[in-house]
């Protein structure tokens, strides 16, 4: 059975090791956004084993995170008692995760690449429905520069980001941090190497 087929049984079994696959530290681009964040509370959207979540809530926001794999979500529960904070973990998908309607102060989606055109655009208009006004998204993916590295994401062209894309699907929010740039990342065993990336926070109009 391939990946497509049935990502959320390939996925879990990728999360089924004892290693974290993307190490235990948050993401570099949302480590240095820190100061763009609200106060308040925090949703991270596939956050696997929760790695940025329990980062967010060590900096005193009240988050929610979600994921489709059972491995990840019990990960991420073990990984929030090392650090000794709160993270309310539910094991969902994006298309029956329950998104609050103008619920949340930050929105933060790290490497969900996993969708094309479509269901991006769905996931996006969720993702606007469900911050409130004033609220931050920050996301981090990889750009079509990453085809030339294959050190992590999709693998497909369709799924990748640029600026024009992202400034297109959040055209009415006032941009705070806009990047396109090749760096060296070492995140876990998964994302590792010189990688093509851009990180986007915008900030929903009031």
């Amino acid at each position: 059975m391939t990946a497509f087929e049935n990502p959320q049984a390939t996925w879990n079994q990728r999360f089924a090791g004892e290693g974290f696959l993307f190490g235990e530290q948050p993401n570099h681009y949302l480590s240095a956004c820190l100061p763009h964040l609200n106060a308040g509370n925090a949703l991270a959207i596939a956050d696997g084993e929760g790695r940025n979540s329990v980062w967010l809530a060590s900096h005193g926001l009240q988050v929610d995170a979600f994921d489709f794999a059972p491995n990840a979500i019990e990960k991420a529960k073990r990984l929030a008692k090392q650090h000794t904070v709160d993270v309310n973990f539910v094991c969902s998908d994006w298309q029956s995760f329950d998104w609050k309607l103008a619920h949340y102060d930050n929105i933060v989606g790290v490497f969900f690449q996993f969708a094309g055109p479509q269901d991006r655009a769905k996931i996006f208009a969720h993702i606007d429905s469900s911050l409130k006004p004033g609220g931050v998204l920050l996301i981090q993916g990889y750009t079509p520069a990453q085809l030339k590295f294959n050190t992590g994401g999709p693998g497909k062209l369709d799924h990748l980001y640029d600026e024009t894309l992202l400034k297109t699907a959040f055209p009415h929010y006032k941009v705070l941090d806009i990047q396109t740039y090749e760096a060296e990342i070492h995140e876990g065993t998964a994302h590792s190497g010189m990688s093509g990336l851009i990180g986007f926070v915008a900030q929903k109009p009031f």
